[in-house]
């Protein structure tokens, strides 16, 4: 099943297996759109990496309980087709509060949660685990 890029609003399908989350796209979409996206992604059915972008976003709490929720409904057959959500972080204190973040909801939502220095180290560690996918 191919995905249609122009679908898709807030997370960027252009380098797939590469999926990038941008921030300024979490501030103007809705919850639902990004359900709508993420779903589209499940029924591909291939394994991916969400990459997020250094900085940060704000977001409401609806909005964040929202996503929760999706989450927890769609734990097992997320965790079949993502292989990790790698979050771009250059501060190393920052990078180390997110780690710890990271740990939590990886625990919580079933799905690898990494959190790296650099665009090029989270390339580096989605190919690898991309590589380890196709065994």
């Amino acid at each position: 099943m191919s995905l249609d890029s122009r679908a898709f609003l807030i997370h960027d399908i252009a380098a797939f297996p590469f999926v990038w989350l941008r921030h300024d796209a979490m501030h103007v979409r809705s919850p639902a759109q990004w359900e709508i996206e993420m779903d589209d992604l499940l029924e591909r059915g291939e394994p991916f990496v969400i990459i997020f972008e250094a900085g940060e976003h704000d977001e409401s709490h609806e909005d964040r309980k929202a996503r929760a929720l999706w989450l927890k409904r769609n734990k097992q057959a997320l965790a079949g087709v993502c292989l990790a959500v790698i979050a771009i972080e250059p501060d190393t204190v920052i990078r180390v509060l997110r780690e710890a973040q990271s740990a939590m909801a990886a625990k919580a939502f079933g799905i690898a949660a990494k959190v790296v220095a650099c665009e090029a180290d989270a390339f580096l560690v989605a190919r690898k685990l991309l590589e380890q996918a196709r065994g």
